[in-house]
């Protein structure tokens, strides 16, 4: 009875390796190849890439994508935009979905230039305002400031520094950016996921709104048609402005690596200007791409404005249409900039 026993167990064993491997075991002899070293690119380049099965393993139904858009791997794939950008690969191994991935990082593809400034005018600036964003609208700037029980959206006269208007946000808020897009005005705040909608002409609150993917607000601006919002970290993301979802975003690039810490925004010319937080300096991007196409080293100005303990970092950049010129401030500045940008 013993020898029956045993014999019955090895035809078992036999029997289940003769199966082969499962579905999981051999999902793993599969492998994503790219034609990439060290899966690095630059903008403008091109990559193939091809699924190793080594082991000839039967599997259906294969479909590649490329940030989420389906590709074909006998045509090479073209790299539009900068950052860390996604390969996939789905396909089904016994009846079950497998998908694997690559990550491949795009550098932009020259090195970013080094544009100057010159200074037309300064104007008085609320030294005590922790200047968040900044945005001219009829002529009007429109000033959003932060700190917990500080924070404020107002109208100024810029050539005076006088107040026009002012609402303060409740304790709870911390303010950040601002734009205002199809006569709405749209103010972020920081870490409760929430912005403020506005009639601009009156500061009367509309409505709110809440964040989605991006954690937190911090800087903002339009081109007219859409919201561009960054977060504090290397990515602007694109909010449709009639239901304020984050449809999309860019990444932001160097040839050498990423920008983060993107702050107050500006739309200027068909280029988001972009203040870097404790660099005291702006990036010019390309709302396309992602790339950094130039930048500009404010750090003189802090030297020219009044010393004193609350004095913080540049913050705060707005384009005045009607005279054609960049207007800078920083956190707790006693003066506002009036520049032109030397290419």
């Amino acid at each position: 009875m013993n020898f029956f026993k045993i014999l019955t167990v090895k035809i078992l064993v036999i029997l289940l390796v003769s199966c082969g491997a499962s579905p999981e075991e051999k999902a793993k002899d599969l492998t994503l190849q790219i034609s990439a070293k060290n899966h690095t690119l630059h903008l403008g380049e091109t990559f193939v890439f091809s699924l190793e099965n080594p082991k000839n393993h039967e599997f259906t139904s294969l479909t590649f994508k490329y940030n989420n858009t389906e590709v074909q791997p006998d045509k090479p794939v073209n790299t539009e935009k900068v950052g860390v950008q996604n390969l996939e690969a789905t396909f089904y191994v016994d009846s079950k979905p497998v998908t694997l991935s690559k990550k491949i990082t795009v550098l932009n593809n020259h090195s970013p230039k080094i544009f100057k400034y010159r200074i037309l005018n300064e104007y008085p600036h609320d030294i005590n305002a922790y200047t968040q964003g900044l945005e001219f609208y009829k002529g009007i700037l429109y000033e959003s400031t932060g700190q917990y029980g500080q924070s404020k959206l107002r109208t100024l006269d810029y050539k005076t520094g006088e107040v026009l208007q002012n609402v303060n946000l409740d304790n709870a808020f911390f303010g950040e950016g601002l734009t205002v897009l199809n006569h709405k005005l749209y103010q972020l705040t920081w870490r409760r996921g929430t912005g403020f909608i506005y009639n601009p002409e009156t500061l009367e609150r509309l409505s709110s709104f809440k964040y989605g993917k991006s954690k937190e607000g911090w800087g903002l601006c339009n081109d007219g048609n859409a919201l561009y919002k960054s977060d504090g970290t290397e990515s602007i993301w694109t909010l449709n402005p009639d239901t304020l979802i984050e449809e999309d975003y860019i990444q932001v690039y160097t040839n050498k690596g990423k920008i983060g810490q993107l702050n107050e925004l500006e739309w200027i010319n068909g280029k988001i200007y972009a203040n870097i937080y404790q660099r005291n300096g702006v990036a010019i991007i390309d709302p396309q791409s992602g790339g950094v196409e130039a930048v500009i080293d404010f750090s003189p100005l802090k030297k020219m404005v009044t010393q004193h303990p609350k004095l913080d970092v540049l913050n705060g950049i707005a384009y005045n249409p009607e005279t054609q010129t960049i207007f800078v401030t920083g956190k707790n500045w006693d003066k506002l900039f009036e520049i032109i940008i030397i290419e």
